[in-house]
């Protein structure tokens, strides 16, 4: 195992909770690198192409009242939409806060990754590195990399989902009380998952007049993003569908699910809808955390030898989404580099 000395804080996950903590450490005049398992940065913010179009099918918009959160939407050099405007259904959002009154509502026309992007700009990243293990010593904690290979800091954090934070908490074993209490902790709540679908529909599929519907109607598709609004002059009209997690949960594993929820695309909107040209699935295992286990703060373990672990994400802060993850990570950089647990 390499020395120690001027590590970084290593950060595992480069969503916007693990981005936000390594940009304001960073900012902070302390070195950090991010590694996450993925191809790209954004977790949940996610955009991809299709059929050459961008589309966003994890948080499809993105909101808060934070100045702070607002500033750092703005600072991000894309076309920046004022979206959605145009809401249709009663239906219940994915995050009904997203609506109430002082919420400022934001999208890119380049897509929601636009944000991640931003953030990630100069700083230390490694992709395609998944961490499957730590190993307190004394005054470090060794990440153990599924390749077999260690990477030794002082600090580390975890700005990953509830239950993958546990599942390498789990590998530190002995656990010492503050690892078990913050196993406790993340135990008392799970987060919801979903299945989405992008859905590419032809020239002559008739579009629709708003921009995000939540049906009320229906048990299986909680939500519709016209994704082609964001993008005016687009050929195509591009539709994202996401599940109610009840459903998602009940179906994660079912390889049929994308033609339940096109048979109830047809239903919802009309025969047409049935028959994309081009449909792409994918499965969110843990696509938010249930408000009902939102905490004050993120975590800050002294682990035994000296070493620190942090623990931060959408959890960790009010309001939950990605404005929290965001909060989350910068403050827990905060208490960093505050010295905070050393």
């Amino acid at each position: 195992m390499a020395g120690t000395e001027g590590s970084p804080v290593v950060i595992v996950g480069a969503g916007v909770a693990g981005l936000s903590c390594a940009r304001a450490l960073a900012e902070g005049g302390r070195r950090a690198l991010v590694l996450d398992r993925a191809h790209g940065v954004g977790g949940r913010c996610a955009t991809r192409a299709l059929e050459g179009q961008p589309v966003d099918y994890g948080a499809v918009f993105l909101h808060g009242r934070d100045p702070a959160f607002l500033a750092a939407l703005d600072a991000v050099p894309a076309t920046r939409l004022d979206w959605p405007a145009d809401v249709h259904g009663s239906g219940p959002p994915c995050q009904p806060e997203a609506f109430s009154p002082g919420e400022v509502r934001r999208a890119f026309a380049e897509g929601v990754n636009a944000f991640p992007r931003h953030l990630a700009e100069g700083l230390e990243l490694r992709l395609q590195r998944k961490v499957v293990g730590l190993v307190p010593g004394d005054g470090t904690v060794a990440l153990r990399l599924d390749d077999g290979s260690f990477l030794e800091t002082e600090i580390a954090v975890l700005a990953l989902a509830a239950e993958q934070a546990d599942e390498l908490l789990a590998t530190v074993l002995p656990a010492p009380p503050a690892v078990a209490a913050a196993r406790a902790l993340l135990a008392t709540a799970s987060s919801h998952c979903a299945l989405a679908l992008l859905a590419a529909y032809g020239p002559a599929a008739p579009r629709p007049p708003w921009h995000v519907s939540y049906p009320e109607t229906s048990r299986i598709v909680q939500l519709v993003s016209h994704e082609s609004s964001k993008r005016p002059g687009s050929p195509l009209l591009v539709l994202t569908y996401q599940a109610h997690p009840a459903w998602s949960r009940q179906h994660l594993d079912d390889p049929d699910w994308p033609r339940h929820v096109l048979d109830e695309a047809a239903r919802l909107l009309g025969p047409w809808a049935a028959d994309p040209r081009t449909a792409h699935p994918h499965r969110w295992r843990w696509a938010r955390t249930d408000l009902a286990a939102e905490l004050a703060r993120p975590l800050l373990l002294a682990l035994p030898g000296g070493a620190r672990l942090g623990v931060a994400g959408d959890r960790f802060a009010p309001g939950g989404g990605i404005e929290a993850a965001w909060r989350s990570g910068r403050a827990l950089a905060g208490r960093i580099l505050a010295g905070e647990g050393a």
